[in-house]
């Protein structure tokens, strides 16, 4: 079966360097928050203050999401976000656990857009667009390129019972 243009190993290597840049991105990002002590509770209360007057860059249905799920739970936040962001980044550069990593960056990147922060969140976001509809192209230069095929393999073993034989008999 010949491989779709946006999966071959050649267009994969522009895929790869695209995946690399935005692990970076999230990684370094993460570290400065793990290393310089991440507190959310400015930014959650900036992108609340953002949901009025007459053209509010945050909607009042998210403003009410921070102020009373995230900023009461900021704890959790200033956690989940900097480790978030690392393991996010590190799983990009490696290509392992890429498309959930990719799943998790967009998750950030629409969270801090919908919390009226522009800065590069829209550019990473359209990329990890990009390699997701390129699916195995993303990670072809990576861990996930071997990794996959072994854990498919492994579940197929381990948890196959198309054959029949470990299904029970029902009796009526």
């Amino acid at each position: 079966m010949q491989a779709k243009w946006w999966q071959t190993p050649q267009a994969s290597i522009l895929w790869t360097v695209i995946r690399v840049w935005l692990g970076i991105q999230w990684m370094t990002s993460g570290f400065h928050k793990l290393a310089g002590g991440f507190d959310a509770t400015g930014f959650l209360q900036g992108a609340i203050a953002k949901a009025t007057g007459e053209h509010p860059a945050v909607q009042g249905w998210y403003a009410a999401f921070l102020e009373h799920v995230a900023l009461p739970n900021v704890g959790f936040f200033n956690f989940i976000i900097p480790v978030g962001e690392f393991l996010a980044g590190l799983a990009l550069i490696l290509g392992v656990a890429t498309i959930p990593a990719l799943l998790a960056g967009m998750f950030m990147n629409l969270n801090f857009m919908l919390a009226g922060t522009t800065s590069t969140n829209p550019i990473m976001y359209t990329l990890e667009m990009i390699l997701l509809f390129t699916g195995k192209g993303s990670y072809y230069w990576g861990v996930d390129r071997f990794a996959i095929p072994y854990l498919k393999q492994w579940m197929k073993q381990h948890f196959h019972h198309g054959n029949g034989e470990n299904k029970e008999k029902v009796s009526a």
